[in-house]
């Protein structure tokens, strides 16, 4: 009886806690909105995968010698992985659309304003009894509002290590969630006749704008906000091998391969800290609700922007692309054409969206840099 005791004790079923099986829900819940609704799947299978594995009693994952540590430890303590996502993605990205129509980078610095304002409300919390949020805390929720997921986790890695779980599930909850979430707000921020406005076809742009422009770009952080070098360089190196013609493999490398590898440890390394003892706190729902916020906010003033925009301009801008000024690339911009399909048949902004929405992932890179020089 006594070797049976010691063997039953030894096994995960006699040491479950209460808050591992709940977080254990909320892994299945990911990998159930990312297999059935397809909602961001690339992440949500392996975050959902990796709150599973961290939160099994005895397993190790997450103990110093075991592989979520190391995964953790190598790709999102030292911000690799990030930052060879933002390789990724600039890769995949065509600046063509921002290019064509410069005007387009005041909606995304303007889709920005929701991160500084959610800045403001994670400090006025700390009123609240419970609520505890330090400076670096509150710039580290407040980039949710920036829809972008690679960068959420790397300043949160800089400023708020622990609440890193929190921080990249409600960035990527919400960049999945865009098509739900953005179609209301700018439904009531719009008129009829604003989302029936149809915009000038862009002009061409020449292959020589497209590879002096990531250059430009990387110069001007270089000499004025160093410190978001890190995610703009490697946004714009991914960008440079795409236009440049010369370097096929490597960009293709980028784009497919790699990017697709450091997902998978990226997002078991975000799963690794959906522990119980660290997303189960009155902490959490505050991120949470925070994060709907900035995202809320976000949109909203991208849309405002754009409807100053249009009244300003000569020529006609559809303020519906003001909401891609978010940097969940390319959803934001889908979503834009999707809803401006919706009222007028031949309306068709994609490309249009997709300036703001390029934008929005600079703007993203440069708040992050911001507040990680004022507070990092």
């Amino acid at each position: 009886m006594e070797k049976l005791q010691i063997l039953w004790e030894s096994t995960a079923l006699a040491n479950f806690e209460g808050g591992q099986l709940v977080m254990m829900a909320v892994g299945l819940l990911l990998l159930y909105l990312a297999i059935v609704k397809k909602f961001e799947p690339l992440l949500l299978v392996p975050i959902g995968f990796g709150a599973l594995l961290t939160n099994i009693p005895l397993a190790g994952f997450t103990d110093p010698g075991g592989l979520l540590y190391y995964v953790y430890e190598v790709g999102i303590d030292t911000g690799v992985f990030p930052l060879l996502i933002f390789m990724g993605v600039g890769a995949m990205t065509d600046f063509g659309a921002l290019i064509a129509n410069p005007r387009m980078l005041l909606l995304g610095a303007a889709a920005q304003f929701g991160i500084f304002a959610t800045l403001f409300g994670a400090i006025a919390l700390n009123f609240i009894p419970g609520f505890e949020f330090t400076l670096k805390d509150a710039s580290a929720i407040a980039i949710i509002g920036g829809a972008d997921g690679p960068t959420a986790i790397f300043l949160a890695s800089r400023l708020a290590p622990d609440l890193l779980g929190a921080i990249a599930v409600a960035a990527y909850s919400y960049m999945a969630l865009v098509p739900i979430i953005q179609p209301p707000i700018m439904k009531a921020l719009t008129s009829p006749e604003e989302r029936e406005i149809q915009m000038q076809q862009l002009r061409t742009v020449s292959k020589r704008e497209k590879i002096l422009f990531p250059l430009g770009v990387v110069v001007l952080t270089i000499l004025f906000l160093p410190s978001a070098t890190p995610l703009v360089g490697m946004f714009c190196l991914g960008n440079l091998m795409r236009e440049s013609g010369v370097v096929d493999r490597l960009s293709k490398s980028a784009q497919n391969e790699l990017i697709n590898v450091v997902t998978i440890f990226l997002g078991l390394a975000v799963g690794s800290k959906l522990s119980a003892d660290k997303f189960l706190t009155l902490e959490t729902l505050g991120i949470l609700a925070l994060g709907a916020l900035a995202f809320a906010i976000g949109t909203a003033a991208g849309i405002l922007m754009a409807k100053l925009m249009n009244r300003l301009s000569k020529d006609a801008i559809n303020p519906l692309i003001g909401a891609a000024g978010v940097s969940a690339v390319p959803m934001a911009a889908r979503v834009v054409n999707k809803v401006g399909l919706q009222s007028n048949p031949h309306n068709f902004l994609l490309m249009h969206a997709m300036g703001p929405n390029v934008a929005g992932v600079l703007g993203s890179a440069v708040a992050a840099g911001i507040l990680l020089a004022l507070v990092g």
